[in-house]
């Protein structure tokens, strides 16, 4: 344990679950339903995310109708089909990885997300202010924050998720089917379940000294 101030940390299990938070897409647990309490404990960990525009503009839209969860599965099949044909096309002149395959990870999600518990689509009230950077970036920065706080939350109880932005391809027929009205600005979706023999663990990472600089670009700590 180590004190911060007041409060006594304990940083080996903040650290666990700060580095073992994947995306998580296969061995998920399709038939166990997840609690709508364990969602709504996690939600409440999520809004004590830092804001950078001193309000809280996050909405939390949470789908467990297999209906609306069958439409939105739809949307993102078709999302995912259309941004695999562009992500080729990319490959080569942006230096992108090759797109996900027929056995793929990203693909086996697309194809059962209708049968994930629950889809977890984070939303903030209000646009962001395209033609002004510090605007733009506070407005991310203002709802990033609390997506990232759920996956970590979820992940300590033992939850699946991944963060993905496909769906925003399809963000008017989202809006449609979901009610989502003007001025709501559609982000990251978490599908979530419990994680069923999913061995999470630290991924293979570039060390700080590779990718952090000291006081100038391109410096290393002397």
């Amino acid at each position: 344990m180590t004190g911060v101030g007041w409060l006594a940390v304990d940083v080996e299990s903040v650290d666990r679950v700060l580095s073992t938070t994947r995306s998580v897409r296969r061995r998920l647990d399709f038939e166990r339903p997840v609690e709508p309490e364990v969602i709504e404990a996690c939600i409440d960990i999520a809004t004590q995310a830092p804001t950078g525009l001193d309000r809280e503009s996050w909405r939390f839209l949470v789908v467990t109708d297999p209906a609306k969860k069958r439409g939105v599965a739809d949307l993102y099949r078709k999302s995912f089909e259309g941004m695999a044909e562009r992500w080729a096309e990319l490959a080569e002149t942006l230096d992108l990885p090759q797109p996900p395959g027929e056995r793929s990870t990203h693909r086996a999600l697309a194809e059962r997300l209708q049968d994930l518990p629950v889809l977890i689509l984070v939303c903030a009230v209000g646009e962001p202010v395209r033609d002004d950077p510090v605007l733009e970036v506070s407005f991310y920065g203002s709802i990033f924050p609390a997506a990232w706080s759920l996956m970590l939350a979820l992940r300590a109880r033992g939850l699946g998720s991944t963060w993905t932005t496909l769906l925003l391809r399809e963000r008017d027929a989202t809006a449609k089917l979901l009610g989502i009205p003007e001025g709501v600005t559609q982000t990251v979706l978490l599908p979530v379940a419990y994680t069923k023999g999913a061995n999470l663990r630290p991924a293979r990472r570039k060390p700080a000294a590779q990718v952090a600089f000291w006081n100038e670009w391109g410096c290393p700590r002397q």
